[in-house]
């Protein structure tokens, strides 16, 4: 009876911790709140996911969890020559991955359920553009995390919410903080630099050629533009009895631009997927009215990274205020090299040093004076 018992022990001993432990422990769970006040129940580990929406994918590759995604959206299966996303220059394996939707949040169910892996959670931006978010959750019966993406300015908040959300997911808390007080530090250092300068020694400005859902010509610009406020610019498009909505993106009059007449002008490379016949430098370089411009004929034009490409670039913004602090106060900024600053920026936050990547992509127009002859 004795080798009876032992020969079957170890077996049920097994399925006993099995049943037990080994189980439980797969199945664990634990409960979020995600970007709008819902209750979402997700793996207590997450190893596949897909990130939806404008913007998503740039911040799980923040916080280094790109090797967690199992499919993209069709904006990362694009080929062209522009592309100004130093997270997707820094991971081209995107590219490469299976399509799970359309751009912006338009997401396809059955492409979804179709996947292997499939995700165990799908993290979306913006709950208001695209798929809704709790139809894809029914029916997909894939848990769906909203966040709002937020920006480096007003709504910074709303940013730091989203990497805390996405952090949870992944389970890479301790690296959203980590990303956190490296904005909060690089801001403060820029504001430090400049905040004891006279109103009279700063020089006045505008930024012309702003993304914004595509390509735009030198009116479009960012009033509330975030490198401008940090570094204490003297925006000439800044007016503090706007709204915060009005702050975000405007199209100023050409003629309100000449009696402006900058000191200086700074213009969004985003504005060369227009072509060389169209677009802010083509403007410049061939409106009479432009051409008049006080930087225009004194050559203080100058190329910046794109604020706008499917949605907001954090590193770049970081990395056009340094230049711009450079060009406005060069005494303040003689200790670092504006392109060296980007690739700390860019380390730091996708990985690669890829300034010069993606100056390239930009005809190596960024972070100099602009040529307009």
């Amino acid at each position: 009876m004795s080798l009876y018992r032992q020969k079957w022990n170890f077996p049920v001993i097994l399925c006993i911790w099995l049943l037990l432990v080994a189980v439980p422990a797969w199945s664990s769970a634990k409960t979020i709140t995600d970007g709008i006040g819902r209750k979402v129940e997700i793996p207590e580990k997450v190893e596949y996911l897909i990130a939806s929406g404008s913007g998503a994918l740039r911040l799980i590759t923040y916080l280094q969890g790109q090797d967690k995604i199992v499919a993209v959206d069709s904006m990362e299966k694009r080929r062209t020559i522009f592309d100004a996303r130093p997270y997707a220059l820094a991971n081209p394996q995107f590219k490469s991955c299976p399509l799970f939707g359309e751009f912006r949040g338009h997401d396809n169910p059955e492409l979804i359920l179709s996947l292997e892996p499939q995700p165990q959670v799908i993290i979306k931006a913006f709950s208001t553009t695209g798929y809704d978010p709790m139809e894809l959750q029914q029916k997909t019966g894939i848990p769906v995390v909203v966040f709002n993406y937020g920006n480096l300015g007003w709504y910074r908040p709303d940013l730091y919410q989203a990497l805390r959300i996405c952090g949870q997911v992944l389970g890479k808390e301790k690296r959203a903080e980590a990303v956190i007080s490296y904005f909060d530090a690089l801001v403060a250092d820029l504001k430090q630099r400049t905040r004891d300068i006279a109103p009279e020694k700063r020089p006045s400005c505008f930024l012309g050629g702003v993304a914004h859902r595509g390509p735009h010509g030198f009116q479009s610009t960012e009033p509330g533009y975030p490198p401008f406020n940090f570094v204490g610019a003297r925006n000439l498009a800044f007016d503090p009895s706007l709204k915060k909505q009005a702050l975000q993106h405007g199209n100023i009059a050409k003629e309100k631009i000449v009696a402006w007449d900058p000191d200086i002008l700074f213009v969004d490379l985003s504005t060369l997927q227009m072509g060389a016949d169209a677009g802010a430098l083509h403007e410049l370089k061939t409106d009479p009215a432009y051409r008049s411009l006080t930087a225009v004929k004194t050559n203080k034009v100058y190329g910046l990274l794109p604020y706008n490409w499917y949605t907001q670039n954090f590193g770049s913004i970081l990395a056009n205020a340094y230049f711009i602090g450079t060009v406005l106060y060069p005494d303040r900024f003689s200790d670092m090299s504006p392109a060296a600053r980007a690739d700390e920026i860019f380390t730091f936050l996708v990985g690669k040093a890829v300034f010069r990547q993606l100056d390239a992509t930009l005809g190596n127009l960024a972070f100099k004076p602009v040529a307009l002859d």
